[in-house]
């Protein structure tokens, strides 16, 4: 994905856009699970008894010894949210702010109209591009950092709550700061012990030049918009406090001598997941809905709200710990940002613990971005301009699946309900937009059999059903298979039923784009016809006029290997079935070069793009596909398949170190994917990308700016996991990868496995002691431990425990 090298060629890079520019359809929508848009809260919610905290020495946290400068909050605040709101908090003990986020602030829309060469424009105009939704801050002017001791800010991620502590005058000051999804609010809790108070005020500002207007009667402060593109959108605040007084004073509330003082914030847009009416609700009025939602959050009493939304988000995040191991006393101790330092020195000690935070920040952000609304994009739910490198878009061409590999993996299958109901809602545009465009004259990727049908997308997709930058043709693949792979951890047929208008448009749109092609067998010299995907280029480099480049293959292989499970397991279109399975016996299967000894990128034995290039589109079938078995598969395929991975180089960053990381992973070299997993882990230097004061996953755009890029952040969870168990359907392997940093003791819960199963797991000196296997929908699999493996026969619910 991002940041091209200089000898990409590509029409325009990102790197050079940010340069240059700052019928299968049918029951589709009444299919959809459910994409909630900013609405009215159909019930009160459920007010947990007890208090669900975890206490905090028991909890995973990240802790930092000073704020986030407002300069660099995408660096260095921290970030809380709900699955529709995000929100970025700087934790200045004088001045907090948080920089607040909806996942349907989007400017553009359905882009149909083609540029000059038959791709899609690509601005923040036409296409769009996410935007912030409102900056609230809380001055308080005589807490300035100089005049308080013993700062701390945290994020616990056991808790799902960012806390600041400090004294001042003698006082302890705290506040907890969270987005709840049962109020859909963020919420600033200020509380104090020993006497204290708090005296200041909250403003509310928009981000688009709005009017922000105030209600004495109930001291709130409130704006509503539309965007250019008409989408409207509306924001409010209000704050309670049992002990002082709250007010409104020249536009902002105020408030005076408050022991404790609870801020509410809610907003949103008039978004909705329906194509027929041009994805927008015209019965949401987002700024009353807005004020009603903050003022009723702010009627419950602090403690309740808080403990409502720690239950909530712990459904979540309990259902898989982790240990790798313990850290010493003395890797304990430093802050985060220190610790982090500390392990990328040359030669130093594993620290397992914060690699294991590492892996609960990813499900800890997954939790919050991406929960019953739109899918996560480049930068998942939290921005800090108006103009978020790549528009904040869903990449296609390996970004949005990243982002979702770790979701079933992890535990939190839910999670995963964003990308589904997206793709549903978007189908019906995607669709149209095939049928009318691709095969547009000036498309250099057009169909040269003039036929089209089913779907395909550009490589970046917006929320209106809109594509951008150029037509992405194997992207039709590559999501369905992505939606299919989430069935296949479940084994839910209902889930599949859902899917299935997807995945048979996709195999449409290639039925109607595979073409016939004279291939040469590199061993036998043998000449046959076989099928090959139509001009392409490999992601994101080399020829673009390329026949049956590798990346196509793969995907088109695995597309229609899926859509043939479907239709056994759903019991439909067995004609259609027939005529899918031909295409696939008959489509070309890379070969390896007899020049370079890789296996094939494109359809001929010379490399013609970068060797070392970031993106592993020719390994599709090895990962994220299964084609290629190291264990099973040809001696020759797979040296091939391993010379080329090891030949696409080390010296990558973020996403990249994930995907290989993954890949190394199912070649069972656990200690080369540790390497890469720990290159994601080195602090970010503003030269070289790396994990930010945050965590985030951090690239440097150039001398002064850099951009986050949430897919690392999930996609290396993914490869931890995937070193402790990899499955797919009809076989799990425990520890099929474990590094030797690891290999001491540890275990795992909750760990999603392919057949419709979760696993624990726990481990001692590299060997299996102890795997529990649960079936969530999964009859039958294969255990595999040490070379030896064992059958498992479960009905659903039921659950085996395994001794090696």
């Amino acid at each position: 994905m991002q940041a091209p090298s200089s000898t990409d060629s590509a029409s325009p890079s990102r790197r050079n856009f940010l340069t240059l520019t700052g019928g299968a359809v049918a029951g589709t929508l009444a299919a959809l699970g459910g994409i909630p848009p900013f609405r009215a809260a159909a019930a009160e919610p459920k007010r947990p008894v007890a208090d669900p905290r975890v206490p905090t020495d028991e909890a995973v946290r990240l802790w930092y010894a000073s704020p986030a400068s407002e300069r660099s909050m995408i660096q260095q605040a921290l970030p809380v949210g709900n699955g529709r709101l995000g929100a970025l908090v700087g934790g200045d003990p004088a001045r907090e702010t948080l920089y607040i986020t909806d996942a349907s602030m989007w400017s553009g829309g359905p882009n149909t109209s083609l540029s000059d060469d038959g791709q899609f424009p690509y601005d923040r105009t036409s296409f769009g591009s996410l935007t912030q939704l409102a900056h609230l801050t809380v001055d308080l002017p005589d807490h300035g950092l100089a005049a308080v001791t013993g700062y701390r800010r945290a994020l616990d991620l056991s808790n799902g709550l960012q806390t600041t502590t400090y004294v001042y005058e003698d006082v302890a000051y705290r506040r907890e700061i969270y987005a709840s999804r049962p109020d859909d609010a963020v919420i600033v809790s200020f509380t104090q012990s020993g006497g204290g108070a708090y005296t200041g005020r909250i403003l509310l500002a928009g981000t688009h030049g709005e009017t922000v207007t105030t209600d004495t009667g109930e001291a709130i402060a409130s704006f509503g918009a539309a965007l250019a593109n008409g989408r409207r959108y509306g924001a409010a605040v209000t704050a309670v406090s049992r002990t002082g007084t709250v007010r409104i004073s020249e536009g902002s509330l105020e408030f005076t001598d408050c022991a404790d003082l609870t801020v509410t914030f809610s907003g949103g847009t008039d978004y909705a997941p329906d194509f027929a009416r041009n994805y927008r609700d015209p019965s949401i009025d987002p700024q009353p809905l807005a004020r009603s939602k903050a003022v009723a959050a702010g009627a419950v009493a602090p403690g309740v709200l808080r403990n409502t939304h720690v239950a909530d988000y712990r459904e979540l995040f309990s259902t898989m710990e982790i240990s790798l191991g313990t850290s010493t006393e003395a890797q304990r101790q430093p802050d985060t940002w220190t610790r982090l330092h500390t392990r990328a020195l040359p030669g130093a000690a594993p620290d397992p613990e914060l690699e294991a935070s590492y892996l609960q920040y990813g499900r800890y952000l997954m939790i919050c971005g991406s929960r019953g609304g739109l899918p996560m994009g480049l930068q998942g739910s939290w921005i800090d301009t108006n103009e978020p490198g790549w528009m904040g878009d869903y990449h296609t061409d390996i970004n949005i699946q990243m982002n979702y590999w770790m979701a079933d993996r992890t535990g939190l299958p839910g999670c995963f309900d964003a990308l589904t109901d997206y793709c549903l809602a978007q189908l019906p545009s995607w669709t149209e937009n095939t049928r009318r465009l691709f095969n547009d004259p000036r498309n250099r990727f057009r169909n040269s059999s003039e036929k089209v049908a089913g779907w395909t997308v550009g490589i970046s997709t917006n929320i209106d059903g809109g594509s951008g930058w150029q037509w992405h043709p194997a992207g039709s693949a590559w999501l369905a298979n992505t939606l299919f792979e989430h069935y296949e951890y479940r084994n839910d047929p209902e889930l599949l039923a859902r899917i299935y208008p997807l995945i048979k448009g996709a195999c449409e749109f290639w039925e109607a784009r595979l073409i016939p092609y004279q291939v040469t067998d590199h061993v036998t010299g043998e000449t046959r016809e076989a099928l090959v995907a139509d001009k392409d280029w490999s992601p994101e480099h080399g020829p673009q006029d390329a026949l049956g480049i590798t990346y196509a293959q793969e995907l088109v292989w695995t597309l229609f290997t899926n859509y043939r499970t479907a239709t056994q397991v759903l019991g439909r279109d067995s004609r259609y079935r027939k005529t899918i399975d031909g295409l696939r016996q008959r489509l070309y299967l890379p070969q390896v070069s007899p020049t370079t000894g890789w296996l094939e990128e494109w359809m001929t034995p010379d490399n013609l793009g970068e060797v070392e290039h970031r993106h592993l589109s020719p390994l599709m079938g090895l990962f994220p596909g299964d084609r290629i078995d190291p264990d099973t598969s040809p001696a020759a395929l797979v040296a091939g398949v391993r010379k080329l991975l090891k030949a696409r180089g080390t010296n990558m960053y973020g996403w990249a170190n994930a995907w290989r990381a993954l890949c190394w992973a199912r070649f069972g070299e656990g200690d080369t994917a540790y390497e890469k997993i720990m290159k994601n882990l080195v602090p970010f230097n503003g030269e070289t990308g790396g994990a930010a004061v945050n965590l985030f996953d951090t690239w440097p755009l150039d001398a002064t700016s850099s951009i986050c890029q949430i897919d690392a952040n999930f996609g290396t969870p993914s490869a931890m996991v995937e070193m402790l168990v990899h499955s797919r359907p009809g076989r799990i392997e425990l520890l099929p990868a474990l590094p030797t940093a690891w290999s001491e003791r540890g275990r795992i819960t909750g760990v999603g496995a392919r057949g419709g199963f979760t696993v624990d797991l726990s481990w001692r000196d590299g060997v299996v002691e102890k795997a529990v296997i649960r079936s969530v929908g999964g009859r039958s699999t294969d255990v595999v431990a040490g070379g030896k493996a064992r059958t498992v026969r479960l009905a659903r619910g039921e659950s085996v425990t395994l001794r090696w």
